[in-house]
């Protein structure tokens, strides 16, 4: 995540919609992807004229389908180049495909013009197969994607991807002040209120910089992990999409991507259910060899709950931006489930109260009562 959810609304493989759907604001853009595919149809089996929309997406990439004469299908991805690098999502596939994960493998990339051909992993998320009203019947769904998380982390190597650093943390909290609080709720922090809020902001960072680092994805959830798709021995896998933002930091940040969803909630008791079998294999494979979270589940689960918090900061801010400023309106309805999971965690640490009373204000909430997990 650049600063930008790539495309939480949405996978790149969602069912495609008709040909006549395809429009392009720009027709030099148009006739610059038609002469690509034309230069590569016949190497890569192509059939140009089933060209149709895939997927957009909350940047300005988007995903178009296309079939090929052997009854299959690819993706385009369609990337400008003055608006999208593309060189991360192409180098981080690479990544992927060498930690063992099914990934799109890019078959051609026309790097000038910002255009890409894909493998296609299918038009099922596993957000279609969850059933949200029963959690258990998706515990199996939910363990096939914490064993594609701990072989994505096994593969961790440091001064390969960016660093989740200090500065980034940062940066991504102040969205929640400037895009969710300021433009949204048309609060700008001042006085006590912003000394509260910058105080807790940099003990959040603080926290998440002391977990050990591995690989992260950074946009984790069934939105972005595809069910599996084809035959060979990946496909039994879940595919795993929206990888281009990938950094080297906190291992607790994509398991609490997985279990605090952003289009999804699940009762708490569930959530310690999948983390504990993802922190009992992650320990078995030697990712837990930090302080006491090997031996204490409750340690690594409190810094599962900061880094969770700091991304739920974030993403308030973003889906705040995606509806102010780009025109997406659909996404700030997902801001109360945000602001839950941000009053509950604030709730359970004392340190983070004086920051709790401050939304409470802002939201006009009542302040919660009562005991809840984990509290310090």
């Amino acid at each position: 995540m650049r600063l930008s959810m790539s495309h939480p609304s949405s996978s790149p493989f969602s069912p495609s919609v008709p040909v006549s759907e395809v429009s392009w604001a720009d027709p030099a853009r148009q006739g610059l992807c038609h002469q690509w595919m034309a230069s590569i149809a016949a190497e890569q089996g192509l059939l140009p004229e089933t060209l149709r929309i895939a997927s957009a997406d909350a940047s300005f990439r988007r995903y178009l389908r296309v079939d090929t004469v052997q009854g299959d299908s690819r993706i385009v991805m369609d990337a400008p180049p003055d608006k999208e690098n593309s060189e991360p999502f192409v180098r981080i596939a690479a990544l992927m495909k060498t930690a063992g994960l099914h990934a799109p493998e890019v078959l051609n990339w026309h790097a000038a013009h910002g255009f890409m051909l894909l493998s296609d992993l299918g038009d099922a998320t596993m957000m279609s197969a969850i059933d949200a009203e029963r959690p258990q019947a998706n515990h199996g769904l939910y363990m096939q994607a914490v064993d594609a998380l701990v072989q994505w982390q096994l593969a961790s190597r440091p001064g390969v991807l960016p660093p989740y650093d200090e500065a980034l943390l940062h940066r991504e909290l102040s969205l929640f002040p400037d895009w969710y609080l300021a433009q949204h709720k048309k609060v700008q922090m001042a006085g006590q209120d912003k000394e509260t809020m910058d105080k807790a902001f940099a003990l959040i960072v603080q926290r998440n910089l002391a977990a050990p680092s591995v690989y992260v994805h950074r946009d984790f959830m069934p939105r972005n992990l595809m069910m599996p798709h084809g035959a060979g021995p990946l496909g039994a896998q879940l595919g795993v999409l929206d990888f281009q933002d990938a950094v080297h930091g906190p291992i607790t940040y994509d398991i609490a991507s997985l279990m605090r969803d952003a289009f999804l909630s699940w009762d708490e008791d569930f959530v310690l259910d999948i983390t504990i079998r993802y922190w009992e294999k992650a320990r078995k494979a030697g990712l837990m060899d930090f302080e006491d979270w090997h031996s204490d589940f409750g340690a690594f689960y409190r810094a599962v709950e900061w880094m969770g918090l700091q991304r739920h900061l974030k993403v308030a801010g973003i889906f705040a931006r995606l509806t102010l400023r780009d025109g997406k309106s659909k996404y700030l309805a997902d801001a109360p489930r945000f602001i839950h999971y941000i009053r509950t965690t604030c709730d359970r640490y004392r340190e983070l109260g004086p920051l709790l009373k401050v939304i409470d204000e802002i939201e006009g909430t009542t302040p919660q009562v009562g005991f809840a997990y984990g509290r310090m």
